[in-house]
């Protein structure tokens, strides 16, 4: 049986943080302030550092891999990558050659997650249609396992331009970097990623995590029908983490109210209440909040419980201060991941 290292990381949207007054910054500076984040992730011990794209006011990180090579300057031994980029609205060759160029700036320490894009923003930014959102993520997600296995691609399709015995650069040194398909609660996309040797990321933003239990099980079974060989499983899910729980949820539940209630709204979601936010943070909801031991005890059931080997808490939280996340960090990394370790 296959057996794969334990990862423990975090990812963030890159989501707009106020100061200490509580005045949202700008997006520069929020910028700024996750590189000074991905740089401390990386000295607590942090195994994985991801970023999301999105293309909104509220979560202006529409260039993660720029952000990502200006992290992997300032570090030596962090994993780094994005949580998701949007395949759908990208072109797979100029997505691979951003993250074959992280990799060499990074000394091979770039990942990529690949997602058809929960948050659909991009889609008309760059002029595709929704109605393609199946086509076109299929099409790229096959093209985009062509680039990973090196050398000249030929490849033919109907959403970009074909390919004939055209070589891509940068090339790779030594194995090509891992790739991942998010998946937020769809089989056709565990079989695709089982289809085309991705691993696979579920991400669990809401409700019972066991629900996803058969994802991982239709995973193993795909890879064997298309023999492939095994390949880890890992959950993304939201959090943040404080000194004691009351403070983790005192800090966190404002925030959270706000961002997804805003989101809620734009996509007729129910309105969260707090009866519904506690269940969510309780054992057997899919937030992450509280002191450093409720947090770690809750990613070992889950993980043992999904048949995953890799958990990547989404930290950050609209309106919550630099001071907060860099806090928020710090524990995960000298507190939860050490204390998962030892329980695992």
């Amino acid at each position: 049986m296959t057996t794969f290292p334990l990862v423990l990381g975090l990812d963030t949207f890159g989501d707009v943080t106020d100061d200490e007054d509580g005045r949202p910054l700008s997006h520069a500076q929020t910028i700024r302030n996750l590189v000074e984040e991905g740089v401390l992730a990386d000295q607590v011990g942090v195994d994985y550092f991801g970023i999301g794209e999105h293309h909104t006011g509220d979560f202006p990180l529409s260039a993660a891999d720029v952000v990502l090579g200006a992290i992997a300057a300032r570090t030596t031994r962090i994993r780094l990558g994005s949580a998701v980029t949007v395949l759908s609205s990208d072109d797979p060759v100029r997505v691979f050659q951003r993250y074959s160029t992280l990799n060499a700036i990074s000394s091979g320490r770039a990942e990529v997650i690949l997602g058809r894009g929960s948050s659909i923003d991009s889609f008309p930014l760059f002029g595709y249609d929704l109605a393609d959102y199946e086509t076109l993520f299929e099409e790229k997600s096959h093209l985009f396992a062509e680039l990973l296995k090196g050398g000249p691609v030929t490849w033919r399709g109907t959403t970009r331009a074909a390919l004939t015995d055209q070589d891509v650069v940068p090339h790779v040194e030594g194995p090509p970097f891992p790739a991942w398909i998010g998946v937020g609660g769809s089989p056709q996309s565990v079989i695709r990623a089982a289809r085309h040797g991705f691993s696979l990321m579920l991400a669990i933003i809401g409700g019972p995590p066991a629900r996803f239990a058969p994802f991982s099980e239709l995973f193993q079974r795909a890879l064997e029908k298309f023999g492939r060989p095994a390949l880890p499983v890992g959950v993304h899910s939201p959090g943040h983490v404080a000194a004691t729980d009351e403070q983790a949820l005192e800090e966190f539940w404002p925030h959270y109210l706000d961002v997804f209630g805003r989101v809620g709204k734009a996509r007729g979601f129910a309105m969260p209440t707090k009866e519904s936010f506690l269940r969510e943070t309780g054992p057997h909801g899919a937030l992450y909040v509280g002191s450093p031991e409720t947090v770690a005890r809750k990613i070992v059931t889950n993980l043992k419980l999904l048949g995953a080997t890799r958990f990547d808490l989404k930290y950050a939280m609209g309106g919550l201060s630099h001071k907060a996340l860099m806090t928020n960090i710090e524990l995960y990394g000298t507190d939860v991941i050490p204390r998962v370790r030892d329980l695992m």
